[in-house]
């Protein structure tokens, strides 16, 4: 019996050779440091891993719903009351986001920490921005999907500031088209735009993270910037590391199976036109206080602001060092931000909703 092992061992390895000649799936692998497999480089394979998810029960959850604004909240009723496992994978969906929204702020933080945006990952710090400002519209357009009071008012705050937006924000606009309402457009965002630009982006990243490998330690960089030798830049296998992504993937997964069990997915009493009572997810939060201070109008300021100074945040770090030690403008920069965004979530929170928009919108 135990001679058959290395026989099997011989077949599996065959079977990958087969796979591997015609598919060429080891082309995708590239060295990995033993640091790598740290919860804190992992975060952006745990994220891909819950986009994964969001777009398999997504596929699930599109087959119950119906985008028009008189049917739309109803058919999330009967996705949470009749639909098989409908109200478990609208859980699942609703905590995975949120959750990976997290990981996207906590992976973003990390490679700010550890200036892992440095030459020559500039454009790969870049994408990043781009796939936390997709998950930032996926939130917000599943939140309109609801067709709860929450999503009427998220909608009402989307046409307000297209209107702001000028001729470059007709898309958001109500009137441009008669043919569909523009919840049937919101839903096709992010059904089909929003994922097919993520998706675009993490192919872009992770070709990137390929051709540039993944970051050093910074002590590790600055002392082979001060001439000691380069540390190896393996450690793990590739294999090794993709396990350990999955497993914790899976674990997040685990995690919001249960939370959408004892927490099910939230769905507000209808919309009433003309009344703004609730507030926005905790991802918008830190920008719901500037809205209360300086109008609607706020809301594509503060944010621009932001977005611009994270994007041009590689190219005025231009320090050879990555250590925050030698950093500590940027570092200093960042924690402001931070604690500031904390502080605003804590004050909206407390505040009394105030109505930022007027009128009905279809």
């Amino acid at each position: 019996m135990a001679a058959a092992a290395p026989a099997v061992e011989t077949g599996r390895r065959g079977i990958w050779a087969a796979i591997d000649e015609r598919l060429g799936l080891s082309g995708l692998a590239y060295p990995v440091p033993a640091h790598a497999n740290g919860i804190g480089y992992i975060l952006g394979g745990i994220t891909a891993f819950g986009f994964a998810v969001l777009a398999l029960t997504g596929v699930w959850l599109a087959q119950f719903y119906h985008p028009t604004p008189g049917t739309a909240r109803e058919s999330v009723v009967y996705i949470m009351n009749v639909a098989p496992l409908g109200d478990v994978v609208r859980g699942i969906h609703f905590w995975v986001a949120n959750i990976v929204m997290a990981t996207v702020l906590l992976h973003l933080g990390r490679v700010f920490v550890t200036g892992a945006y440095k030459r020559p990952r500039e454009a790969n710090w870049l994408i990043g921005l781009g796939l936390l400002a997709v998950t930032l519209g996926l939130i917000f357009t599943g939140t309109v999907l609801k067709w709860d009071q929450e999503g009427y008012e998220a909608l009402g705050h989307n046409t307000e500031m297209g209107g702001l937006l000028g001729a470059i924000g007709f898309w958001f606009a109500s009137d441009f088209t008669a043919s569909l309402p523009i919840l049937g457009r919101l839903y096709m965002a992010h059904v089909v735009i929003l994922p097919a630009i993520g998706m675009l982006l993490l192919i872009a990243h992770f070709l990137l993270v390929k051709r540039h490998g993944i970051s050093s330690r910074p002590a590790d960089h600055d002392a082979a910037v001060n001439g000691a030798p380069e540390p190896s830049r393996r450690g793990s296998t590739f294999a090794a590391h993709l396990v350990r992504m999955t497993g914790l993937g899976l674990l997040l997964l685990a995690a919001a199976a249960v939370l959408s069990i004892v927490s099910p997915a939230p769905l507000g009493d209808r919309p009433i036109p003309g009344t703004e009572t609730t507030k926005p997810p905790w991802m918008f939060l830190p920008f719901y206080p500037f809205e209360d201070w300086f109008g609607l109008p706020a809301l594509l300021v503060v944010p621009g602001v932001l977005f611009a100074a994270l994007a041009a945040v590689p190219f005025l770090d231009r320090s050879r060092y990555r250590a925050p030690s030698r950093r500590r403008l940027f570092i200093a920069a960042g924690a402001t931000v931070a604690i500031a965004a904390v502080l605003l979530v804590a004050y909206a929170a407390v505040t009394v909703p105030q109505t930022h928009i007027g009128g009905a919108v279809r």
